[in-house]
């Protein structure tokens, strides 16, 4: 279970980045998360993936709380960035994989390779991230933080830069996740993809939560916030005609 409470965060004592947010998430659901650029959704994914503390309030992951266990919570959360190159820290789609393991441990070794295997990277194991496709490195992101078992799962921007193969991969990949029951929060400024795949919905604006529930309480007020609704989404009428089918 996900839960913040009042949170509040700003960097440096500048201008707060999040003011008042009360969310909560229970354990095996995905969270759409959207709004605008600069209305605080990647610094709540990065409170949430325990890399800052609140500046007030308190956010629980699981049995973790913050502010006081933000490393705990680290090991609970994995965040996959946007940016896939700042991400990356292995020189071979291998050695990323396997960032931080114990390569001596057989099973863990095991379970890097399924991971790597489950994204398409085994056959790329030795080749130099730097000659990666975009959507290849967006994969090798996902494998390194999956091979960690995380109990939370933030990604920002997934399908940002990927052409319709590579979205249709990542859609899979989420679908995946949840049928196994892991919790997800995905930011996305194009709903289309996530349209179907988020169990629930939370809108940010200038720093502050603005809506949150599900797709029909959600999707018909969008537009108040500067966010365009699926072009799926028939306003007002209830009606869900979803174009994706995750293969």
């Amino acid at each position: 279970m996900i839960s913040l409470s009042d949170v509040s965060f700003a960097y440096d004592g500048r201008k707060p980045a999040l003011e008042q947010v009360t969310l909560r998430l229970d354990a095996g659901r995905t969270l759409g998360l959207v709004g605008p650029n600069g209305s605080g959704k990647s610094t709540l994914l990065s409170l949430l993936a325990g890399l800052y503390a609140p500046s007030r309030g308190t956010i629980r992951v699981g049995d973790r709380v913050a502010p006081g266990e933000e490393k705990a919570i680290r090991s609970l959360a994995g965040l996959v960035m946007q940016d896939a190159d700042l991400h990356i820290l292995g020189a071979t789609v291998g050695e990323d994989v396997g960032l931080g393991f114990e390569s001596s441990h057989p099973a863990v070794m095991n379970r890097v390779r399924e991971t790597a295997e489950r994204f398409g990277l085994a056959p790329l194991w030795d080749r130099p991230v730097q000659a990666l496709s975009w959507g290849q490195k967006r994969r090798l992101c996902l494998a390194g933080v999956l091979a960690r078992e995380p109990e939370l799962l933030l990604l920002d921007e997934p399908f940002s830069g990927l052409d319709y193969p590579g979205i249709k991969e990542m859609r899979a990949v989420l679908d995946e996740n949840r049928r196994q029951g892991l919790t997800q929060i995905v930011t996305a400024h194009d709903l289309e993809p996530l349209a179907d795949l988020a169990d629930e919905w939370a809108v940010m604006s200038e720093g502050r939560l603005v809506l949150a529930g599900r797709a029909d309480e959600v999707f018909d007020r969008l537009e108040e916030y500067g966010v365009r609704a699926p072009c799926s989404w028939q306003a007002g009428l209830g009606v869900r005609a979803w174009n994706w089918k995750s293969e």
